[in-house]
């Protein structure tokens, strides 16, 4: 009898870590998920101020060639 509950508490034990594991598997998907979404964002951003930049710089060109 004593045999049995040893092995019913390490199952539970096994089911634990692994429901763990799962949930620490969904947390850190859903972060990398969130992370990669907001330096998508900051790309876009940083790419039209390098257009607005740039085309400052092909406009005080043009002046310069009038």
């Amino acid at each position: 009898m004593m045999l049995f509950e040893q092995v019913n508490i390490l199952g539970v034990i096994f089911q634990f870590v692994f429901l763990g594991l799962i949930v620490l598997f969904v947390i850190s998907f859903t972060l990398f998920i969130r992370r990669l979404l907001l330096n998508s964002k900051e790309k876009a951003s940083d790419m039209n101020e390098v257009e607005k930049k740039l085309d400052k710089i092909i406009e005080i060109l043009e002046k310069d060639k009038r």
